[in-house]
């Protein structure tokens, strides 16, 4: 898969021109201020049918400097690079507008994450355009740089896929698991990952200090970790009282002993140059281990794990933002490696402390 992050190449430097379609839901709000700050971006327009002609800071206050007006989504101008923050069916049923508005494409739903229409009839509800599957790039740049270079059809992960094989992705690099073993996923998230639309559930009365099991089994973003990893995952989804964040505990029971040493050298053989993932293992202070709160905000993604030898069982820990690193930050990442961009461009934010909940 990826090789690590080469900063020493040489960069593209050129200004493009960028569409974001579906901008008014939370990953396009993300889409639009990271694309609003990054030097090699030019945001030209921002689509939603629901707030057409209406002022982008009035629906994202913190974009209220903008001086940009949300468009119908039926008229695409042309521009260098669309990125998609539309609900899952969409960009399938669009993607050749797209195409033909943009030379390069980064959806950010479900529409092209899985690579076979025999997937989607069994996860999803079919696919109309199966001819693109192949084409489409996973945008996880930490497993799939070599791939982004270039892509023009970038299909971003779903967040609970990325936390947990951010994590579990150096086990079988360093061939600890070999992908027989049992595995046990439990993703913790917060309320933005349900999306913009509200629902019963969503509201303040009924999601307020929750632990709630939303997908006890069959959620689908198994699918994108059972295809990219090649195992089998036991995964649980709960809602948690946080609007931003996605934390992943993974149990894994690997068939032959394995030390601290091991792990170490498996996780700073795979993330030690990435510009984007901390390993946080047990060490000092109140932040001992991943937390979404630390990178709220951020395209920062925390890995950690600790050995359980009476059990024969290594616990991994994983956090991100939803929001950043599993949606708009990754499309972001992905698509500077595809440009040829920096790989930092527009994703330089470290985050805040304190602060409250993420």
């Amino acid at each position: 898969m990826a090789a690590a992050a080469d900063n020493d190449s040489e960069t593209n430097t050129e200004t493009l021109s960028a569409t974001v379609v579906g901008a008014s839901g939370f990953t396009g709000g993300e889409l639009l201020r990271l694309l609003s700050g990054h030097p090699n971006f030019d945001v030209a327009q921002a689509t939603s049918r629901e707030y057409a002609n209406k002022t982008v800071g009035s629906v994202h206050p913190n974009l209220r400097g903008m001086g940009l007006r949300f468009s119908e989504p039926d008229d695409l101008e042309s521009v260098d690079v669309l990125f998609a923050g539309t609900p899952h069916g969409v960009s399938m049923e669009h993607v050749d507008e797209f195409r033909d508005a943009a030379d390069t494409v980064v959806d950010l739903s479900a529409d092209f994450r899985l690579g076979t229409e025999a997937e989607y009839d069994e996860w999803y509800d079919g696919h109309v355009c199966p001819e693109y599957l192949d084409e489409a790039v996973y945008a996880l740049p930490e497993l799939f740089r070599e791939e982004l270079s270039g892509a023009e059809l970038i299909a971003a992960g779903g967040c609970n896929a990325t936390a947990t094989m951010l994590g579990l992705y150096p086990l079988f690099d360093a061939g600890i698991l070999s992908g027989s073993e049992q595995i046990v996923v439990d993703v913790k998230v917060g309320s933005s990952e349900g999306g913009a639309t509200p629902s019963k559930a969503s509201s303040h009365v009924e999601r307020s200090g929750i632990v709630r099991p939303y997908a006890p089994t069959g959620h689908r973003h198994e699918a994108e970790i059972e295809g990219i990893l090649g195992t089998n995952v036991s995964f649980t989804a709960h809602a948690v009282d946080m609007v931003r964040g996605a934390s992943a505990t993974s149990h894994v029971f690997p068939e032959s002993p394995v030390s601290k040493g091991d792990l170490w050298k498996a996780y700073r053989n795979c993330y030690e140059d990435e510009p984007f993932v901390r390993l946080v293992a047990g060490g000092g202070g109140v932040y001992r281990y991943p937390e979404p709160k630390a990178v709220a905000g951020t395209n920062n993604a925390e890995v950690g794990f600790e050995l359980d030898p009476s059990n024969k069982r290594v616990v991994v820990f994983s956090a991100i933002d939803n929001l950043m690193k599993g949606s708009a930050g990754q499309a972001v990442h992905a698509a500077n490696v595809a440009l040829g961009f920096e790989e930092t461009a527009g994703l330089e934010f470290q985050g805040l402390h304190p602060m409250g909940s993420p």
